[in-house]
């Protein structure tokens, strides 16, 4: 297993479809992973260090774990079959460690609030041809200032970022 961070997130063109971008730690290889649009835009609240009126669900999960004495040790995508993603999240607890399977969309929105490692199988990072265009928006640099941002607030910032914005993505 390799350690990967989060490099950004995206928006696939091709597939209209949110793409996080891992990065091996140190290195240049890429692990791309499709994701659905709630949990891109929870990755995305956390990376820019935005705060919600109200806790997601992912919030609630980091509190739950640490509310219960927890902590997240470490999350890890297992494997992938037939195009879909498999993780884990290994959780130390009272009774010792506890593995619980999860997409990897929700184990890294909850890695990246509870400050966890994330690691992927060597065979599945890859030299991704990721182009950056001068203007593209690395949405992997928080903003200067945190913002306070309504759900309506927040899905019109989405809905006005172009794929431009993001970078193209070619698998």
């Amino acid at each position: 297993m390799v350690e990967v961070t989060v490099a950004r997130l995206g928006l696939d063109s091709a597939t209209n479809s949110y793409v996080v971008m891992l990065r091996e730690k140190g290195g240049v290889r890429m692990l791309p992973i499709w994701i659905g649009k709630p949990e891109a835009e929870s990755i995305l609240i956390q990376m820019n260090q935005l705060k919600r009126e109200r806790p997601l669900t992912h919030d609630l999960c980091k509190t739950l774990i640490t509310g219960l004495g927890g902590s997240l040790r470490r999350v890890s995508i297992t494997r992938v079959e037939k195009n879909t993603y498999f993780a884990e999240m290994q959780l130390d607890s009272a009774q010792g460690l506890v593995a619980i399977d999860a997409r990897p969309s929700d184990s890294i929105a909850i890695a990246l609030r509870l400050g966890a490692p994330i690691f992927a199988p060597e065979f599945l990072l890859t030299d991704v041809d990721v182009d950056h265009d001068d203007d593209a928006t690395d949405l992997s640099n928080p903003t200067p200032q945190r913002q306070v941002l309504s759900a309506e607030q927040l899905q019109a910032y989405l809905e006005n970022l172009r794929p431009e914005d993001f970078g193209k993505f070619n698998p």
